[in-house]
């Protein structure tokens, strides 16, 4: 079988520079967990409810065991704070984490919704984008979103 490649537009950039793309993406990806759990956390607080280990559980569609690990990494890493027999509460750093995942997922949402994304897609997809973008393209998007207002 004949190996068929997509020729390139423009040369493979310089190695250091390649590489950078690749750590960024695993930092990303080693973030965005932390930052899915205390975006959740805070919304089931707004909604009135107290962010309980079970109802994050079945929010992420994850086992509770799975759910009390990373409870006890944020607490670790003062994102957190618990209470026996209560829920979890943000600190004010995992506060601010939360608040710029957020602000990230709707700027996100929306740009995908100027392209004519569905709403329920959009919001779909933003969950997985919105922590591998960088602040140049948010700005990019915040643009193209505030011309198209």
């Amino acid at each position: 079988m004949a190996r068929r490649t997509i020729p390139r537009a423009d040369p493979l950039p310089d190695a250091d520079i390649h590489s950078e793309g690749f750590r960024q993406t695993r930092e990303a990806r080693r973030g965005a967990l932390i930052e899915d759990y205390v975006e959740l956390i805070v919304d089931l607080i707004d909604d009135g409810n107290e962010a309980r280990q079970v109802d994050i559980a079945a929010r992420l569609g994850v086992a509770q065991p799975t759910v009390a690990k990373m409870l006890a990494r944020l607490a670790a890493d003062g994102l957190v704070s618990r209470k026996p027999y209560r829920g979890v509460f943000l600190t004010e750093a995992g506060q601010k984490m939360a608040a710029e995942s957020r602000e990230r997922h709707q700027t996100v949402e929306q740009f995908l919704r100027c392209l004519g994304v569905s709403p329920e897609t959009a919001r779909i997809d933003a969950e997985g984008i919105e922590h591998h973008v960088s602040d140049e393209t948010l700005a990019a998007f915040r643009r193209l979103i505030a011309d198209r207002s």
